[in-house]
């Protein structure tokens, strides 16, 4: 066997610049493959479940009867236009009106715990717009009349601690322009008060017959 012959100097550049042009082509391959495999394995990041807290904002952020109806009423209870008040938020779901609300500080009666007429006027106001939201389905009008308390009657079945409370209201009779409702306040996962109220749709020349 002769001896190995020796390649010219241009195949030698040549068969180099190849073997550099195959490494490279493989390791961006590599590289393009380590990426896509990375980017498909990783989870799609997910939103933390919004807490309780968020929750209830939100349910409250919702267009309530009092915002569309009555933006303008100033009613210590569910007055929009009242910054010193309640401003209830009722909304219907299903057959009831419901309404979440926070207490501030200077709601309690002693510590921790929700004072009694703030109790009442929070029934008081929810089961009212419960009887105005019925008469108005029921007379197939556009807007609900302007209503106001005959009588309720509210029972303390345990404090109300302060954090976020529910209030619902449900129609329990109607007759013409009075309705009697039912309502309870909901607090720490029990019902600690109940309602229920006589409301009636006032007519032209009554004090609150423009409240709306």
């Amino acid at each position: 066997m002769g001896p190995e012959r020796e390649h010219p100097p241009e195949r030698a550049r040549a068969r180099a610049h190849a073997k550099e042009h195959v490494e490279e082509h493989v390791e961006e391959h590599v590289e393009e493959h380590v990426e896509e495999h990375a980017m498909s394995s990783t989870p799609e990041p997910q939103s933390a479940p919004a807490s309780p807290a968020a929750e209830a904002a939100g349910d409250a952020a919702a267009e309530s009867l009092q915002d569309r109806y009555a933006p303008q009423n100033r009613c210590f209870g569910c007055g929009p236009a009242n910054d010193k008040g309640l401003r209830i938020k009722s909304r219907v779901e299903g057959d009831e009106l419901v309404a979440d609300f926070v207490p501030e500080e200077h709601h309690q009666a002693f510590a921790g715990m929700l004072n009694g007429g703030i109790t009442g006027a929070l029934l008081d106001c929810h089961s009212n717009w419960a009887a105005a939201h019925h008469l108005m389905k029921a007379r197939g009008e556009a807007t609900p009349p302007c209503t106001v308390t005959a009588d309720f009657h509210v029972k303390l079945k345990r404090p109300t601690p302060l954090g976020p409370m529910r209030l619902r209201a449900r129609v329990a009779e109607s007759e013409g322009d009075k309705v009697i409702v039912d309502a309870t306040l909901e607090a720490g996962g029990k019902i600690t008060a109940t309602c229920r109220g006589t409301f009636v749709a006032v007519k032209e020349g009554h004090p609150a017959y423009h409240r709306w």
